[in-house]
């Protein structure tokens, strides 16, 4: 995948606990707490965007 530019931030409040917990497997795993989140947003917008067209289309045939 080729390298996209950064241009904007999101911000979230989470319990000191779970940030630490996260950052530290993140860690262990080699890898920056930014980044799996980045994985993860963009996985869950894909199973989303597949979801939601499973429905129009299973809706579409209902009508025929």
């Amino acid at each position: 995948m080729p390298l996209k530019i950064k241009d904007a931030g999101l911000r979230l409040r989470v319990e000191r606990d779970l940030r630490e917990e996260f950052v530290e497997t993140c860690r262990s795993e080699g890898k920056a707490a930014a980044q799996v989140l980045r994985e993860y947003m963009r996985d869950y917008v894909a199973r989303n965007r597949a979801a939601a067209q499973r429905e129009l289309f299973s809706s579409t045939e209902n009508r025929q």
